[in-house]
């Protein structure tokens, strides 16, 4: 499937290749597709697709990402060719990262542009509840996060901030059932964040969609010149996109909201999921499709940015959310602001 300058390969067992300036996709030693090279900014394959030596060396020649995510839509890996970018930039980035104080401030406000934006999920949900018992529960996890939002600033560590994330994550998942249709609960119903692996069909679509929001990100940090890999919030560890996933945190709020539009719309039912061995829950393949489909359409959308005063694709917020936090490790300004929804 390509949306975009994207080619997302979904079919388990397919078998992608290079054919001349062409990349040929064969499902059971059929041509399914073909696309030309210069077509394309990236392939990423889910789960059990295999991608020939010689494509692979040629993307990398090209500057085409590859990207390998596992059946559920986790970031496995990411191979690319020579690393690009500003040097004066990243030493900055290194610098500032061994820097607690800076690194405690851009990390708050990378937490605070997460609470407030989740915030802002659960007051419209409850300004358009059809029932007074959601309207006030959504009120209520609103006001909780509101007073985590407040106790932002005392955090004088690290530790302690992500503490109070975890907190704040914890009340805002507990609500999110609230925000699903009443004839849709016993099917969509989540009780908290469960990851590796995802126990209910909520968590197998946010599990998918993060790890796409979580790409473009990557995408977004690498192209302004940014090291993915040092962050601020989160902790480095081999192989992890640290300042990848800091820059995601202020944009779950909208993977959140299209899983729900998905589910309150019917896109979604049951059948679209499956439960493996041990409890795991994976959204199926052709769901897998609506999904994408619908998150290419919203990253179409047209958003507000209030420092830029004008609107923008959401897909390109990643990006100017990007440069901004370049230029705060530049130096260029004081703090770095998250993009705030409205």
């Amino acid at each position: 499937m390509q949306l975009l300058n994207t080619l997302y390969l979904t079919t388990p067992e397919s078998y992608v290749h290079l054919d001349n300036n062409t990349v040929r996709l064969e499902i059971d030693h059929q041509t399914k597709l073909r696309v030309p090279l210069h077509h394309l900014g990236a392939v990423v394959c889910f789960g059990q697709v295999t991608v020939s030596l010689p494509l692979m060396h040629r993307l990398a020649e090209e500057g085409i990402a590859l990207v390998l995510l596992d059946g559920n839509g986790r970031f496995k890996a990411r191979l690319e060719g020579a690393v690009a970018g500003n040097v004066l930039l990243r030493q900055a980035q290194y610098r500032l990262a061994d820097d607690p104080a800076f690194s405690l401030k851009l990390a708050r406000n990378c937490i605070a542009g997460k609470v407030r934006n989740c915030r802002q999920v659960l007051l419209r949900g409850a300004r358009e509840s059809k029932t007074a018992e959601d309207a006030a529960r959504l009120a209520r996890g609103a006001d909780d996060l509101a007073a985590s939002l407040r106790a932002l600033p005392s955090a004088g560590d690290l530790d302690t901030l992500r503490g109070m994330e975890g907190e704040a994550a914890r009340q805002y998942f507990a609500t999110l059932n609230h925000l699903v249709r009443p004839a849709a609960r016993d099917v969509f119903r989540m009780d908290g964040r469960s990851r590796r692996p995802p126990r209910d069909r909520v968590n197998a679509l946010l599990s998918f969609l993060y790890a796409l929001l979580m790409n473009d990100c990557r995408s977004a940090i690498e192209a302004a010149g940014l090291d993915p890999q040092i962050g601020f919030l989160h902790a480095v560890r081999p192989g992890r996109a640290a300042l990848a996933l800091d820059l995601m945190e202020e944009f779950r709020y909208l993977a959140d909201r299209l899983a729900l539009s998905l589910i309150n719309r019917g896109q979604l039912n049951a059948d679209d999921f499956v439960e493996r061995a041990g409890g795991a829950v994976l959204l199926e393949g052709d769901a897998r499709k609506t999904v994408l489909v619908a998150y290419q359409e919203r990253k179409q959308e047209s958003l507000s940015h209030p420092l830029l005063a004008e609107s923008l694709p959401f897909g390109l917020l990643p990006h100017v959310q990007a440069r901004l936090m370049a230029r705060t490790l530049r130096g260029d300004t004081g703090e770095y602001i998250p993009y705030l929804v409205r």
